[in-house]
C-alpha cells in the first residue's frame, strides 16, 4: 500500500504534468497564430498582440476547458498575403473561415492535419494551385467551401474518403477534368455547387446515389450529353442549376412530380427541346423558374395558379406556340417580381387580366413576340413595375393614360409597335422615369410638355413617328437628359429653340428628317458633351455658327440635306476627335479643308455642293482660283493653344444607353459605328465567361477577353459583381465619368449592357476596346512575362498617363479625379501606348451635384495619398500622389506594398534617401540592364552617358516631388508632363 505522502506527491506531479502539457499546447496555438499574422502583408489585426490572451483576439474562439483555438473566423477583414502552413498546428480547430479576403498563393497541404475540422471556408480569395489531396486527413469535415478563387487542376480522388462531407462548394474556379464519378461514393452529400468551372465531360450517373442531396448546381461547366435518369431519383432536391451547358434531350413529363420540394430550377442556355412539362405545376414551393434560351416548344401548359410562391418566371428565347391566356393563371402568384417572356413567339392579344398580376411585379418583358391589339388599360394596376418592355410586337391603338399610374417605372420601352394617337400627358407623372422609348410607332400630334416633369429622364426616343409641332422647351430644359434625345423621322417644324443649349450633358442629339427651319441656333454650342449631332434632312439655312467649335467631344456631325451656305467652317479641321462629318447636299462654297477629318475621304462627305473647290485630289473638285483663295490666319496664341491641348480619344460612351436600339436586342448591330450587345451575346463572346478568358479581377468586377462575332472584334468585357457592396455605385460612377471624357490615353469604351441574366438577376457589364499588351502591372511584375520595358518605353508610358491626368484635371468640364491610379488600371495597346482605365471610383470636381462614387472606398493601399486616410475629400492632388508612386514603381520595379517597406519606410522615402547622388542604386535591375546594353551597343560617349544619368535623376525627382505627404507641395501634373516631355526629347537626341 502506498503511503499517503507518496500518493499526495504523485497527485501534485500529475497536476504539474497536465499543466505543463496545457501550457505547451497553448504556446503551440499562440505560435501558429503569430505565424499566420506574419504572412499577412497589410496586417489589420491590431488586437493580435501580447496585451491580450490570444483567446480574446478578434476572430479567435477557444474551448473553455483547455483554452485551445477551436474557431478562426476572419471573414471580410481585408486581409492580404499568403496562408501560413502553421495553421495546421491548430489541432483543436473545428471552424476555419477566411471568406472575402485577398489571400493568394496555394492552399497549404498542412490543413490536412486538422483532424477535428468540420467547417472550412476559403471562398472569395485569390488562392491558386490545386485542391490539396490530403484534405482527406480532415476526417470529420462536413463543409468545404473554396468558391471564387483561381484553383486549377481536377477534383482529387482522395476527397471521396470524406464520409461525413455534406457540402462541397467550389464554384468559380478554373477546375478541369470533368465532374468525377467517384464523388458518388460520398453518400452524405446534401449540397453540391461547382458552377463556373470549365470541367467538360458529362454529368456522372453515379451522382444519383446522393439520396440526401438538396442543392445541385453544375451550371456553366461546359458539360454535354443528356441529363442522367438517376438524377431524377433525387426527390429531396430543392435547388437545381444545369444552365449554360450543352445538354441535350428533353425533360420527362413527370419532372415536377419527381421533385416535389423544388424551390429553384435553372435550365437556361442549354439545348433542351420539347415541351416544358405541365407537371411543374406540382412544385408548389417553386420560387424561381428559369428556362430561357432553349428550344422548348408547344403550349405553355403550366398551371401557375398552383405556384403561389413563385417570384421569377424567366422563359425568354424559346419557341412556344401559344397565346397569352395562361396569364389568367398568374393572378394568384402574389409574390411574382419578374416575368420575362421575350422572343417566345407568343401570339394574340394581351388579356385584360394582365392587370391582375402581382403588385410586386417589377420587371415585365414581352418584347419580340407576335402580340397585337390594344394595350389594356389595366396595365396601370401594376404599381410595382420598374421596367416594362413590349417592343417589337404589333400592338395598336392609343397608349393608355393609365400608364401614368406606374409611379415606380424607370424604363418604358414600347418601341417598334403600331401605337397611334397622341402621347399621353400622364407620362409626366412618372417622376422616376429614366428611359422612355416610344420610337417606330404611328404616334401623332405634339410632344407633350409634361415630359419635362420627369426629372430623372436621361434617354428619350421618339424617332419614326408622326409627331408635329415644335420641341417643348420643358423637354430641352431637363438637366437629367444626358444620354440621348432621338426625334428623327417625324414632322416637327419651326425653328430649333435656343433652349437646346441647356442640354449641356447630352451625348446624342438626333433631329434628322424633320422640317426644322431657320438658322442653327448659336446656343447649340453649349452642348459641350455631344458625341453625335444629326440635323440631316431639315430646312436649316444660313451659315454654320462658329459656336459649334465648342463641341470638342463631337465624333459624328451630320448637317447634310439642308440649305446651309457659306464656307466650310475652319473650326471643323480643329475638332480632333471628329470621326465623321457629312456636309453633303447643301450650298457650301469655297475651298474644302484638308486637315483633321477632311484628310481622309472616308471620314467626310461634301457631295452635292456645286460651288466647292480644292480639297483632296480624290474628290475631283476644280482647283480654287488663286484670287479667291483665303489663307487662314490665326492669332499666334490660338495656334499655341491648339498645339498644346491634349488629344482626345475616340468615343468611350456607353452607346447602348445612348441611342435607340434597332433590331432584335439579342443580335449585335451597329449604327454610326457603335456596338449594341445583349447579355446572351456577351455570354457567347466570352465562351460563357470561361476562366480561360479571364484576364483580370478586382473587388467589384471580373474582366474577360471576348470576340463579338458579328463584328469580328476583340473586346474586354468587365462584368460587375453586383453582389459586392458598392459595386453598383462603382458601375454608375464609371458610366458617368466615361460620358464626360474623351482622350487618346483613356481606355476606349465600346458599349455597356444593363440587363438580367438567365437566373433573373441584375446583370451589368462594360465593354472596352481590348488591349493586347495587358496591363502595366503585368510588364513590371508578372513572372509569366518574358518582356520588359526599356527606358524610352517607360518614359513614353509615363507621359501617356500624365497626359491623361492633365486632360482629366484641366480640360474636362467639370474636371475629374480618377482616384484609383495604379499599374493594374493602365492598359497597353499594340504599340505600348498607355490607356488609363477603370473609372469606378472617379469623382467629378468643382460641382455640388451628388456623386456616384462608392462610399467608403478611397483608392488602393499604397497608391492612395495619406490625406484620404483621415477622411479628406478626393482631389486632383490625390491623383498626383498616385502618379508619383506609380512613376517610382515604374523606375524601381518595387510595389508600394513591397515587404521591404516596414517600420515607417515606404516607396517614397526609399527613393528619397537615395536622391540625388545614389539614384542608380534604387533603379530596377532590368532597367539598368537595358541601359547598359544600349550604352555598349551604341558606343555611347561619356557626355551622353552623363545625360542619361541626369535624365534618370530628373525622372525620379518628378516621382518624389509628386508623392510628398503634403498635398499643397506636390508638383502640378501639367508641370510633371512638360518635364517628362523634356526628358524624352533629351533621350531621343542622344
Amino acid at each position: 500500500m502506498k503511503s499517503p505522502i507518496i500518493a499526495f506527491l504523485l497527485s501534485i506531479l500529475a497536476t504539474f504534468l497536465i499543466t505543463l502539457s496545457s501550457a505547451s499546447s497553448n504556446e503551440t496555438d499562440y505560435q501558429a497564430l503569430m505565424h499566420f499574422k506574419s504572412t499577412i502583408t497589410n496586417d489589420p489585426l491590431t488586437s493580435w498582440n501580447a496585451s491580450f490572451h490570444f483567446c480574446n483576439w478578434s476572430g479567435v474562439s477557444c474551448g473553455k476547458r483547455h483554452k485551445r483555438v477551436t474557431s478562426l473566423r476572419l471573414n471580410s477583414y481585408g486581409l492580404q498575403g499568403s496562408l501560413s502552413p502553421y495553421v495546421g498546428n491548430l489541432s483543436f480547430l473545428r471552424e476555419f473561415s477566411l471568406e472575402y479576403n485577398n489571400f493568394h498563393g496555394s492552399i497549404p497541404h498542412e490543413l490536412g492535419r486538422l483532424s477535428r475540422l468540420r467547417f472550412l471556408n476559403l471562398g472569395y480569395n485569390n488562392f491558386n494551385g490545386s485542391i490539396p489531396a490530403n484534405l482527406s486527413g480532415c476526417s470529420n469535415i462536413e463543409v468545404i467551401s473554396l468558391y471564387e478563387n483561381k484553383l486549377v487542376g481536377s477534383i482529387p480522388k482522395e476527397l471521396s474518403f470524406l464520409s461525413k462531407l455534406n457540402s462541397l462548394h467550389i464554384d468559380t474556379n478554373r477546375l478541369t477534368g470533368g465532374i468525377p464519378s467517384f464523388l458518388g461514393n460520398i453518400t452524405s452529400m446534401e449540397s453540391f455547387s461547382v458552377t463556373h468551372n470549365p470541367f467538360g465531360g458529362s454529368i456522372p450517373d453515379s451522382l444519383g446515389r446522393w439520396k440526401r442531396l438538396r442543392i445541385f448546381f453544375v451550371g456553366n461547366c461546359s458539360l454535354h450529353g443528356t441529363i442522367p435518369p438517376s438524377i431524377y431519383n433525387l426527390s429531396l432536391l430543392t435547388n437545381i442549376s444545369l444552365g449554360v451547358n450543352n445538354l441535350t434531350g428533353s425533360l420527362p413529363a413527370a419532372f415536377g412530380s419527381m421533385f416535389p420540394h423544388l424551390w429553384s430550377v435553372q435550365l437556361q442556355g442549354t439545348q433542351l427541346t420539347g415541351p416544358l412539362p405541365p407537371s411543374i405545376s406540382n412544385c408548389s414551393k417553386l420560387d424561381h423558374l428559369q428556362g430561357s434560351d432553349n428550344s422548348f416548344s408547344g403550349k405553355l401548359a403550366i398551371n401557375f395558379a398552383t405556384l403561389k410562391d413563385i417570384t421569377y418566371i424567366v422563359l425568354g428565347d424559346n419557341m412556344f406556340d401559344d397565346d397569352m391566356k395562361f396569364i389568367d393563371t398568374l393572378k394568384n402568384c402574389t409574390k411574382l417580381k419578374v416575368l420575362d417572356l421575350r422572343f417566345c413567339k407568343f401570339k394574340g392579344v394581351l388579356p385584360e387580366s394582365i392587370g391582375n398580376l402581382s403588385r410586386q411585379l417589377r420587371f415585365l418583358n414581352l418584347q419580340g413576340n407576335h402580340l397585337y391589339g390594344y394595350l389594356p388599360s389595366s396595365i396601370g394596376n401594376l404599381a410595382g413595375l420598374t421596367t416594362i418592355a413590349l417592343d417589337y410586337n404589333r400592338l395598336t391603338g392609343k397608349i393608355p393614360s393609365t400608364i401614368g399610374k406606374l409611379k415606380k417605372l424607370q424604363v418604358c420601352d414600347l418601341s417598334d409597335n403600331q401605337f397611334s394617337g397622341p402621347i399621353p400627358d400622364a407620362i409626366g407623372n412618372l417622376s422616376v422615369l429614366i428611359i422612355l422609348d416610344l420610337s417606330t410607332n404611328q404616334l401623332e400630334s405634339r410632344i407633350p410638355s409634361s415630359i419635362g416633369n420627369c426629372p430623372k429622364l436621361s434617354e428619350l426616343y421618339l424617332d419614326e413617328n408622326k409627331l408635329s409641332g415644335n420641341i417643348p422647351k420643358q423637354v430641352l430644359q431637363l438637366p437629367s437628359l444626358s444620354i440621348a434625345l432621338g426625334l428623327s423621322q417625324n414632322s416637327l417644324f419651326g425653328s430649333l429653340p435656343i433652349e437646346v443649349g441647356d442640354l449641356k450633358m447630352l451625348s446624342s442629339l438626333d433631329l434628322s428628317y424633320n422640317q426644322f427651319s431657320g438658322n442653327i441656333p448659336i446656343s447649340l454650342g453649349g452642348c459641350i458633351n455631344l458625341l453625335l449631332l444629326s440635323l440631316k434632312g431639315n430646312l436649316f439655312q444660313g451659315m454654320v455658327p462658329p459656336s459649334l467649335g465648342s463641341l470638342r467631344a463631337i465624333a459624328t456631325l451630320d448637317l447634310s440635306h439642308n440649305n446651309l451656305s457659306g464656307q466650310i467652317p475652319p473650326f471643323l479641321e480643329r475638332l480632333i476627335v471628329l470621326d465623321y462629318v457629312n456636309l453633303s447636299f447643301n450650298d457650301f462654297e469655297g475651298e474644302v479643308p484638308t486637315l483633321g477629318a477632311f484628310a481622309n475621304t472616308s471620314s467626310f462627305s461634301v457631295l452635292g455642293n456645286s460651288r466647292l473647290c480644292g480639297g483632296l485630289i480624290e474628290l475631283g473638285l476644280p482647283k480654287c482660283k488663286e484670287t479667291k483663295k483665303h489663307k487662314r490666319r490665326f492669332p499666334l496664341f490660338l495656334i499655341v493653344i491648339v498645339i498644346a491641348s491634349p488629344l482626345f480619344m475616340v468615343s468611350c460612351l456607353v452607346y447602348v444607353w445612348c441611342k435607340k436600339r434597332k433590331g432584335r436586342p439579342s443580335q449585335t448591330s451597329t449604327d454610326e459605328g457603335f456596338l449594341k450587345v445583349s447579355y446572351n451575346q456577351l455570354l457567347k463572346a466570352t465562351n460563357e465567361f470561361s476562366e480561360a478568358n479571364l484576364i483580370g479581377e478586382g473587388a467589384f468586377s471580373s474582366v474577360y477577353k471576348g470576340v463579338i462575332h458579328h463584328e469580328d472584334k476583340s473586346v474586354a468585357v468587365k462584368v460587375i459583381h453586383l453582389q459586392n457592396r458598392g459595386a453598383h455605385k462603382s458601375f454608375i460612377g464609371e458610366c458617368e465619368a466615361w460620358r464626360s471624357i474623351r482622350h487618346r490615353n483613356l481606355l476606349k469604351i465600346i458599349t455597356s449592357c444593363s440587363s438580367i441574366d438567365f437566373q433573373g438577376n441584375d446583370f451589368k457589364a462594360i465593354v472596352y476596346e481590348f488591349m493586347p499588351n495587358g496591363s502595366l502591372y503585368d510588364w513590371l511584375h508578372s513572372s509569366e512575362s518574358t518582356s520588359r520595358l526599356n527606358l524610352l518605353q517607360r518614359i513614353n508610358i509615363l507621359i501617356d498617363v500624365a497626359a491623361a491626368l492633365d486632360y482629366l484635371h484641366n480640360y474636362c468640364v467639370p474636371s475629374i479625379a480618377h482616384c484609383d491610379l495604379k499599374p493594374n488600371n493602365i492598359l497597353l495597346d499594340d504599340d505600348l501606348v498607355a490607356h488609363v482605365g477603370d473609372f469606378g471610383l472617379a469623382r467629378f470636381l468643382e460641382t455640388n451635384s451628388n456623386q456616384n462614387t462608392t462610399s467608403g472606398i478611397r483608392g488602393t493601399i499604397g497608391y492612395a495619398p495619406p490625406e484620404y486616410g483621415v477622411g479628406s475629400e478626393m482631389t486632383s492632388s490625390g491623383d498626383v500622389y498616385s502618379f508619383g508612386i506609380l512613376l517610382l514603381e515604374v523606375m524601381t520595379g518595387k510595389r508600394p506594398t513591397d515587404n521591404h517597406f516596414k517600420e515607417g519606410l515606404n516607396l517614397h522615402k526609399f527613393v528619397f534617401m537615395a536622391f540625388p547622388d545614389n539614384v542608380i542604386d534604387v533603379l530596377a535591375d532590368d532597367l539598368l540592364n537595358f541601359i547598359q546594353e544600349d550604352i555598349i551597343a551604341t558606343q555611347c560617349t561619356l557626355e551622353n552617358a552623363k545625360k542619361i544619368e541626369e535624365c534618370l535623376t530628373s525622372t525620379v525627382k518628378i516621382g518624389v516631388s509628386c508623392s510628398v505627404d503634403s498635398a499643397p507641395q506636390r508638383m502640378n501634373i501639367k508641370n510633371a508632363l512638360h518635364e517628362l516631355q523634356r526628358i524624352l526629347n533629351t533621350l531621343q537626341n542622344i
